[in-house]
């Protein structure tokens, strides 16, 4: 790669072919050099069962060429088409409770079903011998945010074959699903259906067993196609692409080898302040999965929706955030979609270009991103070695710890996975270091500390790799309700949390959540709410009491010693500001430093991005004051020396080629 890509899904057939001709117009004034195309085209593409017609893909393809636009092709296999539903109805995805869905919507597919694994594979053949070594072929998109999950005949018979291959007997799955409570015993594995509504409450191991099949049987069907595309003869690489924040059906880290590229989906949650914490929390999941270079494959141009409303992303804003998610490794910035659509399900979905047109403040910024994007190509050659982004801090972040907390019947109804592990990651964004995230038993040997927000249950080897971490002088951060049962979600008796008591140096008796309402304060000065813990010290030194409630005088956070580091306790929930300012004290305490002198405290967020050319430092203004940046290198933005300091305004960017490596920066007020 020479250039950022840029550009988004491109849907042509949702248009007369007159306006083709203006899109390549706008493409070109816009700087767009990738697209994507065919994600939703199956029933053009295939109008009857086995019959293809690509006579206007190819049309679109070579439109594409003459206007020297590359593209990635999609295969269409995330909205099958309907004489799909009237062929196969079986192959539709039936809900927990029993409904078996009709076509309508996209997504309406049983991953397990042999009709659609059989089609999916077929249209994916076609696609790959017709286009495969097509030299604008940027690569393939296959599918579109796996996520549909199944509980119908299909996907039990699947489930079945899959508990016996993990479990090898039905005495082995009995003791690691505790059976024994409600009389759940299975002597025949044709009795094991998915989890569906029952009377009261489903087995949690039941549970989030199902959930890590799901994300196997979806990596099946995916890799199933990638094998249809290279035996047509084409290696250009394969991708699909993953999806947050709010909803997560894969385990990345086992999905992330079968991927040449790994892209992702990523749309803010939250029109306020907290969106950009939010591009950076989707930003480094996404570079951590891929291990290095990835690709944002779509992204909202204006609009972000929150609760009852769409609210307006503004031009400037839509900057900030493509280039933070360059920043942290993506080699482009891509949209959904290229034009917003004048009708279907997602009419009010925003567009590279608004129903308003070119003549429009939202596709000015469109422009300027794209001419912005070319001035900093030079970012995105990866380094001969090491990091794109270097950090001294981790985050632990494990898909079974988010479906573990997805089961029903915890102590607390608000226990949340995304909740904890962003209001971590919010603080370190806050605190101005870089953050990676790491999976359980991944390579630690470049952080200083690594936090633990939520991880109920934890195998053997996990805890044997934080054991070891901390022996080897690393600094680890465990926050409550982590650790207290094995992989099997079975509580490890005898004290929370059982995993981790010898290494934390403390023994729970006692979990108290707290009242909806209710915070209390601790005795330096934090406030909780939520949860708290009764705590007592095997080895551990207190670092903070509860000041008030029950347990007034009682430890509350916890430190231990061990081999050459320490091993950290969070009893309870620090609120945001009482978990930022922990966090910020404990990186001074271990030398981690923020990009620029105070952090995000001035407004102004710093990224290093490391490159073949050398580092880039990404400025990303966020407050309402103009700031001077002062330091060695050259905006690229601009093409001006940063030595004597560069004035940034409001909602304004910088991306300086720093003069060598170690520079100091210096950020005040202009």
């Amino acid at each position: 790669m020479t250039a950022l890509l840029y550009g988004g899904d491109y849907n042509p057939e949702q248009w007369p072919r007159e306006v083709w001709a203006e899109d390549m117009e706008l493409m070109r004034r816009a700087g767009v050099n990738t697209v994507t195309i065919g994600v939703f085209s199956w029933a053009l593409l295939e109008p009857r069962e086995g019959e293809y017609d690509a006579g206007w893909l190819d049309d679109v393809v070579a439109t594409l060429d003459d206007a020297g636009i590359g593209f990635f092709l999609a295969t269409p296999t995330a909205s099958p088409p309907p004489w799909f539903t009237r062929a196969h109805p079986d192959a539709m995805p039936v809900r927990p409770d029993g409904t078996r869905l009709t076509h309508g919507s996209r997504d309406t597919y049983a991953i397990s079903a042999p009709a659609y694994r059989a089609a999916a594979r077929r249209v994916a053949r076609f696609l790959a011998e017709r286009y495969g070594r097509h030299p604008r072929l940027r690569g393939w998109h296959v599918h579109n945010e796996y996520g549909t999950v199944d509980h119908g005949p299909h996907a039990e018979a699947a489930f079945q074959r899959w508990l016996h291959d993990r479990y090898g007997t039905l005495d082995a799955l009995n003791d690691a699903w505790t059976t024994a409570f409600w009389s759940q015993r299975y002597d025949d594995w044709a009795d094991i259906t998915p989890p569906r509504v029952t009377q009261y409450l489903p087995n949690p191991a039941h549970v989030v067993a199902f959930r890590r099949f799901c994300s196997d049987e979806m990596l099946a069907a995916f890799t199933e196609q990638k094998e249809q595309i290279r035996a047509a003869g084409s290696t250009a690489p394969v991708t699909t692409n993953f999806m947050l924040p709010t909803w997560n059906h894969l385990d990345q880290w086992v999905w992330r080898d079968e991927l040449d590229l790994v892209s992702v989906d990523h749309y803010l949650d939250t029109p306020g302040p907290d969106g950009e914490a939010h591009v950076a929390y989707g930003a480094d999941l996404t570079r951590s999965w891929a291990g290095g270079p990835w690709l944002l494959m779509e992204q909202s141009a204006s609009g972000i929706r929150e609760g009852s409303r769409l609210a307006f992303k503004e031009p400037d804003r839509m900057i900030r955030s493509s280039l933070g998610y360059v920043a942290r490794g993506s080699q482009g910035a891509l949209f959904f979609q290229w034009r917003a659509s004048a009708g279907g399900a997602e009419t009010w979905h925003s567009g590279m270009v608004p129903h308003a047109g070119p003549d429009s403040r939202q596709f000015d910024g469109v422009v300027a991103l794209g001419e912005l994007l070319d001035r900093i190509a030079e970012v995105v050659e990866p380094p001969a070695e090491g990091p794109v982004v270097e950090a001294d801090v981790a985050v632990l972040w494990d898909a079974h710890g988010w479906w573990s907390l997805e089961t029903p019947h915890l102590p607390h109804d608000g226990l949340d996975y995304a909740t904890e592990v962003r209001a971590t990651h919010r603080a370190l964004w806050r605190a101005g270091v870089a953050v990676d995230f790491v999976a359980p038993g991944g390579d630690l040997s470049r952080h200083r500390v690594l936090f633990v927000p939520s991880q109920l249950a934890m195998d053997d080897a996990t805890v044997e790799w934080l054991t070891r971490y901390v022996a080897d002088g690393g600094h680890l951060v465990v926050s409550r309700f982590t650790g207290v049962a094995d992989e099997h979600e079975r509580v490890v008796t005898g004290g929370y949390p059982g995993r981790l008591r010898d290494l934390l140096g403390i023994r729970v008796d006692e979990l108290r959540p707290l009242a909806d309402d209710e915070r209390l304060r601790l005795s330096d000065g934090s406030v909780v709410d939520q949860w708290t813990e009764r705590v007592h010290l095997t080895g551990a030194d207190p670092l903070a009491t509860y000041a008030d409630g029950d347990l007034a005088g009682l430890p509350a956070i916890t430190r231990r010693a061990s081999g050459s580091g320490t091993a950290t306790y969070l009893s309870t929930r620090l609120v945001q500001h009482s978990l930022d300012r922990f966090v910020a004290d404990l990186l001074a305490a271990h030398d981690v430093r923020p990009v620029l002198p105070g952090g995000l405290g001035t407004g102004m967020e710093a990224v290093r991005r490391r490159a073949a050319g050398g580092t880039y430092l990404f400025l990303l203004h966020h407050g309402d004051r103009p700031l001077r940046v002062t330091g060695p290198g050259v905006d690229l933005v601009t093409g001006t020396s940063t030595a004597a300091g560069i004035v940034v305004p409001p909602g304004g960017v910088a991306v300086v080629r720093e003069d060598g490596p170690g520079a100091e920066w210096a950020v005040t007020a202009s």
